[in-house]
């Protein structure tokens, strides 16, 4: 009802205001025939020259006024011209839809340079009729009603002035048009939102194009500030929807609730991590500049506190805190030298999106969390070698196998001199080198490789040690066996390269010498009993003396006994080498097997004479030979994999606790 009666005051006003431009041609006439009169005068009274002069003055003043009406009434005409079309735009404003995007802008546009013009000659108008108001109320046209007149229709036209500023009022019509455009651009950002729920991908270009049409028109009208809040509001839901297909659980939990470091998935971090950053919020950030790119405004750094809290930057990197915070281990050192690679691959990533002061907690916990990376890992690093040595106290393994200790040091050199670790690991020595000095060494790589030296020579100082505690000097001799075949092995590996073919080589003599040592130790007394002559063969065809039958009957009882202990006790040992454990049974069968055959043949004659003497004879020559070739099994062997797997955890882990307790000690 109000803007019926505000177009009914309006078309009153237009009313009036011709009425207004027609008495100002009647005045501007009326003036004109006063010149005209004064012409007269001055022709046929030129004695009064002096007296008529003010006249004169007045005829000029007449023809200055004449002139501006003129140009007040052509003014003041084009104003009510203009009206007509603000009017006419207006109305179509109104019952337009944003569907048709282009021709709804285009009527926005002629709207708001209609607006324009109709302020400008409103001013124009103004200023001619306020001229010629003054003048007249200067005059003898003070109280005519014309002049009251032209001073409504000066009131009209300020009227008319503001209507510009009305419209981008609220109520105005181009406040409501531009909420409706707002109100466009959200609904365009949530309809592909609905659409890609799973991933953030880019929009389609027809839509990236009618939001740049509406960020251009809004920018314009000094409305992007709401727009951009509109943005980031309808990404950021696209984000939570985005995030919904990952477990991102693990991320809340506190230091305190990791059973052990084998429980933190540093892969799936990282996973995650790399597809947040340089998925979607690359994606976001190429796509917000896409849209905004007209408007000359870093839209992004306005975006992206959003963003990052929605996408949840700060708990990603408080999960890495949380892995620094855990205490000190080797397999620590690995998780950190995995973040570290993480943080590496996304620096340039980081840098572009992260560089606004809007990132401030973003740059602050990425900094504090590579110090705490690079400084973890290289404590971890450098006390290596001390923390071998440190396991030099404890016991041996009893089956005389290769430690645990053995295996996971040198398979641990083995990955961090590894294609996924070497140069990493190097460029975190580097900087934290840079950290303590102003000096540069270049060789930085002579650093890893001395620190594995001395690892490595530590590793050997620990199996002499560990060789002398055992009771049974044949148990000794094995272990060693043992070990130098395993690091013999380590031949086409990382580590083996480092240390060389003379430390390789040296290691394959010292398994083939105390093989020797081993098997001369626990199997020559053996061999003893049967080769030992006690007694004389009889003459063919003759028989055999009572007292040397009994003499061989307790050489072979004491062979089965002496056998029976020491295979025994030998099948508690473990070569875990298959190569290893073959020849080792192969060199026994061929010591043991052809003398106890040779023995039997001899023991036979025994037999023929004594039937007693069978009982004497508990293995066949196949029968030694099949239980020799079974020695030395892995004891895990006999069960499923499950349980192998089962037993290299535990081994893993022990190992691990091992190194925890003595870096804790240090």
């Amino acid at each position: 009802m109000a803007d019926v009666d505000s177009f009914e005051n309006l078309k009153a006003a237009q009313k009036l205001l011709k009425a207004s431009m027609e008495q100002s041609t009647a005045l501007s006439s009326e003036i004109d025939e006063a010149s005209s009169r004064l012409d007269g005068m001055k022709q046929r009274l030129s004695s009064l020259e002096a007296a008529i002069r003010p006249a004169a003055t007045q005829k000029c003043g007449y023809f200055a006024m004449r002139d501006q009406i003129n140009g007040a009434i052509g003014t003041a005409s084009a104003v009510l011209k203009v009206y007509d079309v603000v009017r006419e735009l207006e109305n179509s404003l109104s019952f337009k839809s944003c569907s048709d995007l282009p021709a709804y802008l285009s009527v926005m546009k002629r709207l708001e340079e209609a607006l324009r013009f109709l302020a400008g000659n409103c001013g124009l108008a103004i200023q001619w009729l306020q001229d010629i108001v003054e003048f007249l109320e200067g005059d003898t046209f003070a109280n005519d009603q014309s002049v009251l007149n032209l001073k409504k229709a000066v009131r009209i036209l300020w009227v008319l002035r503001a209507i510009k500023g009305y419209a981008r009022l609220d109520g105005g019509v181009l406040n409501a048009a531009f909420n409706k455009l707002e109100t466009e651009f959200e609904s365009l950002l949530m309809e592909k939102n609905a659409a890609t729920c799973i991933a953030s991908s880019p929009l389609l270009v027809p839509v990236v194009q009618k939001l740049q049409a509406i960020v251009e028109r809004l920018n314009a009208a000094d409305r992007l500030e709401k727009c951009i809040l509109l943005y980031a509001d309808a990404r950021s839901l696209n984000a939570r929807r985005s995030l919904q297909a990952l477990d991102l659980d693990y991320l809340e939990i506190e230091v305190s609730e990791f059973d052990d470091l084998q429980s933190i998935d540093s892969d799936q971090w990282s996973e995650h991590l790399e597809l947040v950053v340089k998925h979607f919020l690359e994606l976001e950030y190429k796509l917000c500049n896409n849209v905004f790119e007209k408007t000359g405004l870093d839209a992004w750094k306005r975006c992206i506190a959003r963003f990052t809290k929605e996408f949840r930057l700060v708990s990603f990197l408080q999960f890495g805190r949380s892995v620094t915070k855990i205490k000190k281990g080797p397999l620590k050192l690995l998780k950190l030298l995995d973040i570290f690679t993480v943080l590496e691959n996304l620096r340039l990533n980081f840098n572009r999106l992260f560089g606004g002061e809007a990132c401030a907690e973003i740059q602050n916990l990425t900094r504090d969390l590579i110090k705490r990376v690079v400084n973890g890992a290289c404590e971890i690093f450098w006390e290596l070698p001390n923390q071998v040595e440190l396991q030099r106290w404890f016991s041996p393994p009893s089956d005389g196998s290769i430690p645990g200790l053995v295996t996971f040091i040198t398979s641990y050199c083995n990955q961090l001199l590894g294609d996924n670790y070497r140069a990493i690991l190097i460029q975190v020595l580097q900087i934290h080198q840079s950290w303590k000095t102003d000096i540069h060494d270049d060789d930085d790589d002579d650093l890893l490789s001395k620190q594995i030296f001395s690892t490595m020579e530590e590793i050997g100082l620990n199996l002499d040690a560990w060789s002398k505690t055992y009771e049974d000097i044949s148990l000794s001799y094995f272990f060693m066996m043992n070990n130098h075949c395993h690091f013999s092995q380590l031949k086409g590996t990382k580590l083996g390269d480092l240390m060389g073919n003379s430390w390789l080589g040296a290691h394959e003599q010292y398994k083939d010498y105390y093989a020797t040592l081993y098997l001369r130790e626990s199997w020559g007394k053996l061999l003893i009993l049967l080769t030992q002559k006690c007694w004389i063969s009889p003459p063919v065809g003759g028989a055999m003396d009572y007292h040397q039958g009994n003499d061989n009957k307790k050489r072979l009882k004491a062979f089965n006994e002496a056998f029976d202990e020491g295979y025994k006790k030998h099948s508690n040992w473990v070569i875990s080498d298959d190569c290893l454990r073959q020849k080792v049974c192969q060199l026994l069968v061929q010591a043991v097997v052809p003398v106890y055959s040779s023995y039997m043949q001899e023991y036979g004659i025994l037999v023929q004479q004594d039937a007693s003497a069978r009982k004497y004879v508990k293995y066949t020559t196949q029968s030694l030979e099949k239980m020799l070739s079974s020695l030395f099994q892995p004891q895990v062997s006999k069960h499923c994999s499950t349980k192998h797997t089962r037993f290299i955890g535990r081994l893993k882990n022990v190992v691990t606790n091992q190194f925890r307790v003595t870096l804790t000690a240090v």
